[in-house]
């Protein structure tokens, strides 16, 4: 399998709400119309170096992610990468497409010029945390969140 990493297309939005919807967490949330994830798209398409990325293996989404660097003042006015909507096939997890995802991501927030790294993921994907573990992170911060209805 030879995952390959590009800027995602409009044309790619019900692939990627696939992936973001596949497990149980997903299955809870993504609900939403589609052409409301098109609207989402297009608004984080028009954002200047941010971006929704895909990994295709033979014209397939099989894994995506979405990055946004953010300006900062802090750690010396410098900027930092969030990724979020991190996800690849279920059916392809634990053969390598994790990790390329994560470091096609850390380049792309390297070349934006990005001197911190860093995301959220819910408390349940214990999983998933000793997978960023090894690819280099550490859970050093407590996050919160509140809902804004």
């Amino acid at each position: 399998m030879s995952v390959q990493f590009r800027a995602a297309v409009r044309a790619d939005v019900p692939a990627i709400i696939a992936l973001l919807a596949d497990d149980d967490l997903g299955r809870l949330r993504e609900i939403g119309d589609m052409a409301d994830y098109e609207a989402a798209f297009d608004r984080i398409a028009a954002e200047p170096g941010n971006g929704v990325f895909v990994g295709e293996d033979d014209g397939r989404v099989v894994a995506t992610y979405q990055l946004t660097i953010i300006s900062n003042l802090s750690l010396g006015a410098s900027s930092r990468a969030q990724i979020e909507a991190v996800r690849v096939a279920a059916a392809l997890r634990g053969q390598g497409i994790g990790a390329a995802l994560m470091a096609d991501a850390e380049a792309r927030a390297r070349a934006k010029g990005a001197r911190l790294f860093q995301f959220t993921s819910n408390k349940v994907r214990d999983r998933a945390h000793g997978f960023y573990r090894r690819c280099g992170f550490e859970a050093t911060h407590e996050g919160f969140k509140k809902v804004l209805d």
